[in-house]
This record gives C-alpha cells, sequence and structure tokens, in this order.
C-alpha cells in the first residue's frame, strides 16, 4: 500500500472523476479575503464544507441512539458560517462529491486551523467504491461558541492505493451510506 501524490490525485480527478468539483492546487484566497485553504496538496485533498449543517439540540430532550436515532435532535442550518454552541456538536457535508476506486481506501484527518481552536472534525474512512458527499462531524471541545465556515477547507484526505483489489468493497456489500447526498443522519 502506498500514500498518493498531487500528480496521481489530479490524475485521478481529471481522467475519473474521484473528486467533483475538483481543484487542483490550493486555493487560500476568494474574493480578495484570505480562506482557510482547501484543494489539491502535496499528498492530500483538502475538502470543503458545504453551507447546510445540522446543529444538536437539546430542546427535545431525546437520548442519542445511533439505532434508533431522532432526528429531532438536530436543527437545520444553512449559513455560509455555523456557530456551534459551547460544548456541543455539529453535521454538515463537503462541497465534493467523492467516488473511490476499488483499490483505494482514504483516511481524513482535521485541519490543523480548526484543531488548534478545540474544533475537532471527525471524518470516517472513505472505502474501496464508496461514493457521495461525506458526511463531516463537528465537535466544539471549548466552553465558547465556535465558528465553521462553508465553502472553507476543513479537513484533508489522504489517498491510500493497495497493490492488489479487496475481495469485498462497499458497493459489494451494499453499504448502507452508499451514494448519500446531503447531511446524512446515522441509519441503524
Amino acid at each position: 500500500m502506498s500514500i498518493k501524490s498531487d500528480k496521481w490525485i489530479r490524475h485521478m480527478a481529471q481522467a475519473h472523476g474521484i473528486i467533483e468539483p475538483f481543484e487542483p492546487r490550493q486555493i487560500r484566497e476568494a474574493n480578495n479575503a484570505r480562506i482557510i485553504s482547501y484543494g489539491t496538496s502535496s499528498y492530500g485533498y483538502d475538502i470543503r464544507c458545504s453551507n447546510e449543517f445540522k446543529i444538536f439540540t437539546n430542546i427535545n430532550s431525546a437520548v442519542v441512539d445511533p439505532k434508533n436515532f431522532d432526528a429531532s435532535s438536530f436543527v437545520d442550518v444553512q449559513s455560509d458560517v455555523c456557530i456551534i454552541p459551547p460544548n456541543s456538536f455539529a453535521l454538515a457535508r463537503t462541497v465534493e462529491y467523492f467516488r473511490i476506486p476499488r483499490s483505494v481506501l482514504t483516511i481524513c484527518l482535521g485541519k490543523s486551523t480548526y484543531a488548534r481552536c478545540g474544533i475537532i472534525v471527525n471524518i470516517t474512512p472513505l472505502e474501496p467504491e464508496w461514493e457521495g458527499h461525506v458526511t463531516l462531524e463537528f465537535s466544539n471541545t471549548t466552553p465558547l461558541p465556535a465558528k465553521v465556515y462553508a465553502n472553507e477547507g476543513v479537513a484533508q484526505v489522504v489517498f491510500f492505493e493497495s497493490d492488489e483489489l479487496c475481495e469485498t468493497s462497499y458497493r459489494d456489500r451494499s453499504g448502507k451510506y452508499q451514494g448519500q447526498t446531503g447531511v446524512t443522519l446515522p441509519k441503524a
């Protein structure tokens, strides 16, 4: 298994559509303002957060149960900025749609800009032959409200390619999050 470089990422995105929309370079400015960078990096791709958010709320005193999730635990927000309450949590999705090849596994790691502010970005691996918008999980570990910016970088995807194909891919086993669009809640 080997980690893939910017050259491989650009080729796979342009020839095989593994990332759409795709930015072949690092973008650090938009509309004459500095932003949190996104696009192709040396050995990965910095993904962006869309403007669709689901923010945890306790107005219904629901219990968080991954086997029987109550959607009323969230408030839907569409905005260029999401304010996550102190010690709380929000879901979002990537701007980018991914199509992972059968020989590839990705690991996603939060950007240091957010980590240094106490905002943890959690994303599970993208498995071979998974496709969709990535659901992003943001935890505000601070006692203060925290901002997440839409259409700016939030995490980096690192691509690993195996020297052999997996026996069973995510698509083969009909994974429950295959082809997801929008912010996708837990499914039992």
